[in-house]
C-alpha cells in the first residue's frame, strides 16, 4: 500500500506542473494588457504602467513568470490582485471556506438522496417507481444548472417566501441549504442512476443468489453484499464530484451572490485578474488529485478482493 501511494504522489507532480501551467498561460500569454485596462478610457502615464508591470513581474518573460509564481507557491504566496494589491492568499483564505460548506451540503445532499434514490429504484428494477426516477434524473440532466437555480430562486424566494433571494456576506449555513441543493441536483441524477444500475446488476449475480439460498437476512444480504460491491462505480464518481462542486459553483455562487471561490473567479475573469483566477484553479487541482487518491484507496475498503502492489 505504501508503495503504491508513493507511486500515486509522484504521479501527481507532472499532472500538478500541467494543469497550472496550462491556466497560467491562458491567463497570462493571452493579448491585452491586464494593467493598462485598469485605467479604463483613461489616459496614463506609460511610466506608471511599466513600473506597475515591473513590481508584479509582469515585464518578465512567461516562463520566468511561471517559474516565479511555483516558487511563490511552496511558500504560501499565490500573487497579489493588480487592482487592491491584495494577496491572492488572502482572497482565498476568505472566499475558500464559504464554497468548502457549500460543497460539502451538496455532496451530502448527493449523497444521501443520490444513493437512496438509487437504492430504492435499483431493488424494484422495471417497476413504475424505477421508471419515475429514470424521467426524474434525465430532467435534471437535461436542464442548465443556471435555469433550475433560477426556478428555484423565483418559487423558493420570491413565490414562496421561504428563503432569502441572496446570500448576504455573512453566508450562514441555513442560507446556503437552497444554493447546495440546486449545485448538487446534476451530480444527484448521476448518482442515482450510478446507484440504480449497479443495483439492478449486482442483484442477478451469483454470489447473490448464494447469499440468498444460505438464508441470510435480508439485511444482511442488502447492506454488506449488495451495497459494498455496489458502490464502486459511485464512489468513484463521487470522489471527482468534489472537485466538480467546487469548480462549478461558479454559476451558482453567482446566482446567488455566494461570495465564495466561484464569485471571486468570476470577477476576476472580468478584470483579468490572472493572479487570482491561477491561485484559485491551483486550489482546486489540489483538491482533484487529494479526492481521487483517497478514491482509489477507499476500493479496497468496498472490495477486500483489490490489493495495491
Amino acid at each position: 500500500m505504501g508503495r503504491y501511494v508513493a507511486r500515486r504522489l509522484l504521479q501527481m507532480i507532472p499532472v500538478f506542473l500541467g494543469s497550472t501551467l496550462l491556466v497560467f498561460l491562458m491567463m497570462y500569454a493571452l493579448p491585452g494588457d491586464p494593467v493598462r485596462a485598469l485605467a479604463g478610457e483613461q489616459a496614463v502615464d506609460q511610466a506608471q504602467i511599466a513600473q506597475v508591470k515591473k513590481d508584479l513581474g509582469l515585464d518578465l518573460p512567461i516562463w520566468h513568470q511561471y517559474w516565479n509564481y511555483l516558487s511563490g507557491l511552496f511558500q504560501g504566496d499565490f500573487g497579489t490582485q493588480i487592482a487592491t494589491q491584495r494577496p491572492v492568499a488572502d482572497v482565498i483564505a476568505d472566499a475558500f471556506p464559504i464554497t468548502v460548506r457549500l460543497a460539502l451540503f451538496a455532496f451530502a445532499f448527493t449523497v444521501i438522496v443520490g444513493i437512496s434514490m438509487g437504492v430504492f429504484a435499483g431493488l424494484k428494477a422495471d417497476t413504475l417507481r424505477d421508471r419515475g426516477l429514470l424521467v426524474l434524473t434525465l430532467l435534471l440532466i437535461s436542464v442548465p444548472s443556471f435555469v433550475l437555480g433560477f426556478l428555484a430562486q423565483y418559487f423558493f424566494a420570491h413565490e414562496l417566501g421561504w428563503v432569502e433571494p441572496n446570500v448576504s456576506a455573512v453566508a450562514a449555513s441555513q442560507e446556503l441549504i437552497l444554493p447546495a441543493v440546486v449545485l448538487g441536483s446534476l451530480s444527484l441524477a448521476y448518482v442515482a442512476r450510478l446507484t440504480r444500475t449497479s443495483v439492478a446488476e449486482n442483484l442477478r449475480s451469483d454470489y447473490m443468489r448464494t447469499a440468498v439460498a444460505k438464508g441470510l437476512p435480508k439485511r444482511r444480504i442488502i447492506g454488506v453484499h449488495l451495497m459494498r460491491n455496489s458502490m464502486i462505480p459511485v464512489v468513484t464518481f463521487l470522489g471527482t464530484d468534489i472537485g466538480t462542486l467546487m469548480g462549478g459553483a461558479v454559476v451558482t455562487e453567482g446566482i446567488f451572490n455566494v461570495q465564495g471561490v466561484g464569485y471571486n473567479v468570476f470577477q476576476a475573469l472580468k478584470s483579468r485578474e490572472g493572479s487570482t483566477v491561477v491561485g484559485i484553479v491551483t486550489l482546486i487541482v489540489v483538491v482533484y488529485l487529494v479526492s481521487s487518491l483517497i478514491v482509489d484507496l477507499l476500493y479496497a475498503v468496498l472490495d477486500p478482493r483489490i490489493r495495491y502492489a
